[in-house]
């Protein structure tokens, strides 16, 4: 039998990843300088923008408060995501077993999720808190049977092209958020004295991202009928079985080989250190900019556009590239791009050339280089693991080995923001970020180089140009 991807159904199911990222990006962007704010506020008694201006250093002994919030929704979402996809593996509905969980997940954060600055903005820190964690509840019953419904209904050898694609749908949706934050400036709204700060500067790019994500949830329900779809790929899922890159066949009734089992504890080790890396850069960010190099917080918002082409690119291909030189070497690839551009962010400092309605310095043009390198890095990592991961199971359990995967991100996504915060409090140093990504980066790489093996899939045939379009293939 010969395997080909549907292209179309690919991309209807990257709606699902659209939402994801549409708010992680929101929330990524904007969660870390309001709780940086509202704890300046708690222990000086003046907002972070007068901190910054009287006491800069002070700024830096919040992070680690900061990082204990952030943390604190990692750490449930290390609960809940393993919950939610041994749940829906086992789910039976006339509407499929994983759509139940999105549907439900995107309704109650698209509601709860314009909250968060609104409490920000009259500085009621609990209420924020509690809303950050109803959002991260329900966005983690939604997240894994979402990324769960892409494996669920593509063979085996096919998976890495596909997550190529839904990756670069969520880069779209992470591309909404992005440009709102560009016009509607974070950093005018902090460096505004009380009186002059406009609720509206915040509150719509949350409000745009609830809608966003609640079109996108319908678009998935209306276009993936989950049961049928896996009624009419049957046979394919089958074959793709058989055709796995994997050390030993993979068999329900027996336990995991001591050989894939190897592989599995390697992928994951390696995954946890680079997730500690991105998400540590990721969560930061914004503090970075606005609070060491002084610059305007639409920067980042940059950045994450020049970073998101890059990521985009770099979807595009490591399918392709996956298939000639194995996932093993594409993510080593990558893994050794991010290294670079790390280590050239860890020579980057304040220009001090003043600019803009609150002083602020021009932005250092060779970060864009940077997110551009470390962009397209990333993508050739997060491309192909996924799927190392999800090709170690038959398909009844692609649920619990999502939560296999997500369990590693999120453990090291509960310890970084905690862990590098401490580190700003004791060094005082804000150039600290970038080593402490590029260490966590090299360790990725060597467990990866040295312990994970180079399994190449049997070749496929995939359909291209206008007939790839097409929804019967």
């Amino acid at each position: 039998m010969e395997l080909k991807l549907n292209y179309k159904r690919t991309f209807q199911i990257g709606f699902a990843f659209f939402g994801i990222l549409l708010l992680w990006q929101v929330y990524d962007s904007w969660c870390p300088t309001f709780l940086t704010d509202i704890f300046a506020r708690r222990m000086y008694g003046i907002s972070s923008a007068e901190l910054k201006a009287g006491d800069p250093e002070k700024i830096l002994s919040v992070q680690w408060l900061v990082g204990i919030i952030m943390a604190c929704d990692n750490l449930a979402a290390l609960i809940l995501l393993p919950i939610f996809g041994n749940l829906s593996d086992k789910t039976v509905t006339p509407i499929g077993k994983r759509m139940p969980y999105i549907l439900t997940g995107t309704f109650v954060s698209a509601v709860a999720f314009p909250f968060i600055p609104l409490l920000f903005h009259y500085n009621h820190i609990a209420g924020m808190v509690i809303v950050m964690g109803i959002v991260l509840i329900f966005m983690m019953m939604y997240r894994n049977p979402a990324v769960a419904l892409m494996p669920d209904i593509t063979p085996k050898p096919l998976r890495a092209k596909a997550n190529g694609i839904i990756n670069i749908m969520g880069y779209f949706g992470g591309a909404f958020a992005t440009v709102l934050g560009i016009f509607l400036k974070l950093s005018d709204y902090i460096n505004a004295p009380d009186a002059a700060r406009k609720l509206w500067i915040i509150e719509i790019p949350f409000i745009v991202a609830s809608i966003l994500m609640v079109i996108s949830a319908l678009v998935l329900f209306a276009k993936i009928k989950e049961n049928e779809v896996a009624e009419e790929i049957k046979a394919e899922m089958e074959e793709g079985e058989r055709l796995a890159a994997v050390a030993t066949p993979i068999d329900d009734d027996k336990p995991m080989s001591e050989e894939n089992r190897k592989m599995l504890l390697a992928i994951l080790g390696a995954e946890f250190l680079w997730f500690m890396a991105d998400n540590a850069i990721g969560t930061y960010i914004g503090n970075y900019v606005i609070y060491y190099l002084n610059s305007a917080s639409s920067a980042t918002m940059i950045l994450t556009i020049v970073g998101g082409l890059a990521s985009v690119l770099g979807f595009a291909i490591a399918g392709s590239i996956a298939d000639r030189i194995g996932r093993k070497w594409t993510i080593t690839a990558g893994l050794a791009f991010t290294f670079i551009g790390l280590i050239i962010m860890c020579f980057v400092g304040p220009t001090g050339n003043v600019t803009g309605a609150h002083g602020e310095f021009s932005f250092p043009a060779v970060l864009f280089a940077v997110w551009a390198i470390k962009g397209f890095g990333m993508a050739l990592v997060h491309n192909c693991s996924f799927p190392m991961v999800v090709e170690l199971c038959s398909s009844k359990k692609i649920g619990k080995f999502t939560g296999f995967y997500y369990t590693a991100s999120m453990s090291a996504q509960t310890v970084t923001p905690v862990l590098i915060g401490f580190i700003f409090d004791k060094a005082r140093i804000w150039r600290i970020l970038p080593i402490y990504s590029s260490v966590l980066i090299l360790g990725a790489f060597l467990v990866f180089y040295f312990l994970v093996k180079n399994i190449k899939a049997q070749k496929v045939e995939n359909t291209t140009g206008l007939e790839a379009l097409g929804g019967d293939d």
